[in-house]
């Protein structure tokens, strides 16, 4: 096998030789019994498609998954925790948004 099609090669260039050098993906896993997608861990791949049959092999070998979420780490953008009062403290100020200015009727149930 040639330099330029074996993959591994360090002359080929095209693919880290390096795992490390390879974007860190996160990895979302549906359960079978799951509504959701919930983060199960992260791993790095040379694209998208080697990320997704990493993922399967590394957080599906137990038939547990029906569905595979990967993403870049990179493009992920989070909050802050250092921001979490201002951004979800609720709106005293918001007064609309509170169900205060009705009556309930008593026949309406469960309110």
């Amino acid at each position: 096998m040639s330099a330029e099609t074996n993959p591994r090669s360090a002359a080929a260039g095209k693919t880290p030789s390096v795992r490390g050098e390879w974007p860190l993906y996160e990895v979302f896993v549906r359960g079978k019994r799951g509504l959701n997608h919930v983060h199960v861990g992260s791993l790095h791949a040379a694209d998208d498609q080697m990320a997704i049959h990493h993922a399967r092999d590394v957080y599906t070998r137990r038939n547990e998954g029906v569905s595979l979420w990967v993403i870049r780490s990179s493009s992920i953008t989070a909050s802050s925790p250092d921001e979490k009062d201002p951004m979800f403290a609720p709106s005293g100020d918001k007064v609309y948004r509170h169900p205060t200015f009705y009556d309930i009727p008593d026949d309406v149930p469960h309110m």
